[in-house]
């Protein structure tokens, strides 16, 4: 069989078999448009694309629910793409520790070509497995570990190589692709194939394609956090308050929560060293600084399970 990626007459018909690269002929004289038109052609297809996820919403529970044991007991997320797919597995774990107070290692995003390819494009990063190889080999993986690969296409070399490879190493792996029957998806445990449809300008999948991941990429990490205690009902109460907005955030959170006055809020945070879920455990719990925090320590950090337990 020829290599695609070696053989550009294999890679043209590789390519001309996805419907993510096919032309909408519909679309054929949208440069001639007016700007309005244009806009609203667009954004019809958009709303095509939340109904594409909801299709997949038992596979991406079941990639999440065997995700959040894993993460609990150290397991990382381990996000790897190229191109467009690669920025948003990036920007998803870049989120992650502001939001959820996650530690940096403990959600990665990796992008075929590194830091560079984040603002420019890596010539040939995408097509080399061996460079997913590399990157996954120096995060030494572990079972615990998940490594979801992204790909709109589902056969771009560095996804499915990186897919590959950990589940060679034990890891758990999820590939989420845009089309069916992807190799990404045969070569994974959990696979999830949003298919949103020929894109609006042919083949320029950061379109409705990455609109899809984006949504997918959301649900994975926020409702793995959610999972890991790191919300109350849907409440950030494990923010990382590092800028005034945040510290506002906080005292807002802190109030939501638990209906306290803002001078009561003020002390709380200030003798938990601003720790959002702490202050709520010693607002509604009736402890102090130290027992919510080894109230929280006890229960994994799961604040409706520690106010369990400090209720008399």
């Amino acid at each position: 069989m020829n290599d695609p990626v070696r053989d550009p007459a294999a890679l043209r018909t590789q390519l001309g078999a996805l419907t993510t690269e096919e032309f909408r002929p519909d679309l054929a004289d949208v440069d001639t448009r007016s700007t309005l038109d244009i806009a609203r052609a667009m954004n019809a297809g958009d709303r095509t694309v939340p109904d594409a996820v909801a299709a997949q919403l038992p596979r991406i529970a079941a990639a999440i629910d065997a995700i959040a044991p894993r993460m609990a007991r150290g397991g990382r997320l381990v996000y790897a793409g190229a191109g467009t797919a690669g920025r948003l597995g990036v920007l998803d774990a870049s989120e992650c520790p502001p939001t959820f107070n996650a530690d940096p290692s403990q959600v990665v995003g990796l992008i075929a070509g590194g830091p560079d390819a984040l603002v420019r494009s890596v010539e040939g990063a995408e097509d080399s497995a061996a460079l997913a190889h590399d990157d996954l080999g120096a995060l030494a993986l572990t079972p615990d570990d998940t490594v979801v690969g992204v790909s709109a296409s589902g056969r771009t070399p560095y996804a499915v190589g990186a897919v590959a490879y950990a589940r060679d190493a034990g890891a758990l792996t999820v590939g989420l692709a845009c089309n069916a029957g992807s190799a990404l998806a045969a070569a994974s445990d959990h696979a999830i194939e949003v298919v949103v449809g020929p894109e609006f300008v042919t083949g320029s999948t950061r379109l409705k394609a990455g609109t899809a991941q984006k949504l997918v990429l959301n649900m994975i990490s926020t409702i793995t956090m959610i999972r890991l205690g790191k919300t109350y009902g849907n409440l950030m109460v494990d923010v990382r308050a590092t800028n005034a907005k945040l510290r506002a955030r906080s005292h807002r959170i802190v109030a939501q929560a638990t209906g306290a006055g803002d001078e009561e809020i003020a002390r709380a945070l200030e003798a938990t060293g601003g720790e959002v879920k702490h202050a709520i455990l010693v607002l509604l719990g009736g402890v102090d600084a130290p027992a919510a925090a080894r109230l929280l320590a006890e229960h994994h950090g799961h604040l409706r399970a520690a106010l369990a337990a400090a209720a008399p």
